[in-house]
């Protein structure tokens, strides 16, 4: 019994959500379908130029709803497919007009409304019709059947005959009652691929959003390994560099007093072996940042595990990837990872935090997260824009779940595909 609670529930629920969109889909496709038309038509005599805009505004803020509520009941993700708006296109100028046909998703809109209408409410009509004939089949009609004489019949029994075909009635409601609450999430599913085939982007409109994202990351990542080779050469010229001259001078000095003075040219040669342990020490520091040794030597599994052992706060890491990403892509992971973690320290005021590492689809998939107060936002200088510019190099997303009050929940993908030899699963708490 209680293992069919969450089954009914789902049911009950989704039978309500497509319901409730595919009845309402039918007035609301086909009036904003009709304004959309009347609106182009009047273009003709200029209103349009104004009219057409405004509707096609609340058209596309009525398929945003749509693609809202697919990926939030029907875990359907649906992106937005319209061009940017160019600049000085204020509602009623040409301009603005011309931007509204010549991008294919407004038309793709309209068959969508055109469309949606029948496709809306026959969806949305099945499960509702379907349980309300379960239930009746349950609670009343074998009372009424009871009671009635000719040729009364439900589901496959007609008509009803004898005690029997009377008693077999419950039954059939049931299984018909469990059909439309197994139906029910299926048919919303339904309704949410329908919308993700007119909604979502065409295959050239993904081309060119790709093309435009890497052409876009192209540009960050020049810009990014501009400021890395600054900062190389600045800690070079700042650090190892005048160490290494230091050294020169204090080994040119003690060459001068070893014969007149060995004990100051004694003390000159200790000091000159200090500076070159300081400075070896300083470039082994600049090559880690570089590309960590412990990544060709352990992996990217082996790489964060020694991470999460140099953040002060306790890092569960837990890693199943068999094989092993491209160089470049380990790297860029690694580094990843170590920003995140560095913002939580920073900001999140955590106790703990967890890393996990798998392999699915021809990505790699890295979730960091923290039990710490949340509201971590990309665009709000926490660091995180520098992981979506480090991923984004290698045609990577990065995904930020922090309601205020935590958690905070990264993922991370990067397209790759590994190579052996396999990395086990392991895990472990630094």
């Amino acid at each position: 019994m209680r293992a069919a609670v969450p089954f009914v529930r789902r049911g009950l629920t989704a039978i309500g959500r497509v319901a409730l969109l595919g009845i309402l889909s039918w007035p609301l496709n086909i009036a904003l379908f009709i304004l959309s038309v009347l609106s182009f038509a009047l273009t003709v005599v200029g209103l349009g130029l104004v009219l057409a805009p405004l509707v096609q505004l609340l058209v596309r803020r009525y398929a945003d709803l749509h693609r809202t509520l697919a990926g939030r009941w029907s875990g359907i993700e649906i992106p937005r497919p319209y061009r940017p708006l160019p600049p000085k296109a204020f509602v009623g100028s040409p301009r603005r007009w011309m931007w509204l046909v010549r991008d294919p998703a407004t038309w793709r809109d309209l068959l969508w409304l055109l469309g949606g209408a029948p496709v809306g409410l026959a969806l949305g009509l099945i499960a509702p019709v379907l349980l309300v004939y379960g239930l009746e089949g349950v609670l009343v009609v074998p009372a009424i059947i009871a009671a009635v004489t000719d040729d009364s019949g439900y589901g496959v029994t007609w008509p009803i005959r004898n005690a029997v075909d009377v008693m077999s009635l419950p039954l059939q409601g049931a299984l018909i009652t469990a059909g439309a609450l197994y139906a029910g999430p299926w048919l919303l599913w339904a309704l949410a691929q329908y919308d993700r085939a007119l909604l979502g982007p065409t295959h050239s409109a993904e081309l060119s959003r790709r093309v435009d994202r890497l052409t876009e990351t192209r540009t960050q990542v020049v810009d990014a390994q501009a400021a890395e080779l600054r900062r190389i050469e600045r800690d070079l010229h700042d650090g190892a560099q005048a160490r290494i001259v230091a050294l020169g001078m204090s080994l040119g000095m003690a060459e001068d007093l070893v014969t007149r003075d060995p004990v100051a040219a004694q003390a000159l040669i200790a000091e000159a072996r200090e500076a070159s342990g300081k400075a070896l020490a300083e470039l082994r520091g600049l090559v880690r940042g570089i590309h960590p040794p412990v990544l060709a030597e352990r992996g990217l599994a082996g790489g964060l595990e020694a991470l999460a052992l140099t953040v002060p706060l306790p890092v569960a890491v837990h890693a199943d990837i068999d094989g092993r990403p491209p160089a470049p892509v380990e790297s860029a992971a690694y580094f990843a990872v170590a920003e995140a973690l560095a913002n939580v320290v920073k900001h999140s005021r955590a106790s703990t935090a967890w890393v996990s590492l798998s392999h699915l689809g021809g990505a790699i998939y890295i979730t960091v997260g923290d039990d710490g107060v949340g509201g971590a936002d990309p665009h709000a200088g926490s660091g995180l824009a520098g992981v979506e510019r480090r991923l984004g190099a290698f045609d990577g997303s990065l995904s930020v779940d922090s309601p205020a009050g935590g958690p905070t929940v990264l993922t991370m993908e990067l397209p790759c595909e590994l190579s052996s030899p396999r990395i086990s699963p392991s895990s472990a708490t630094g």
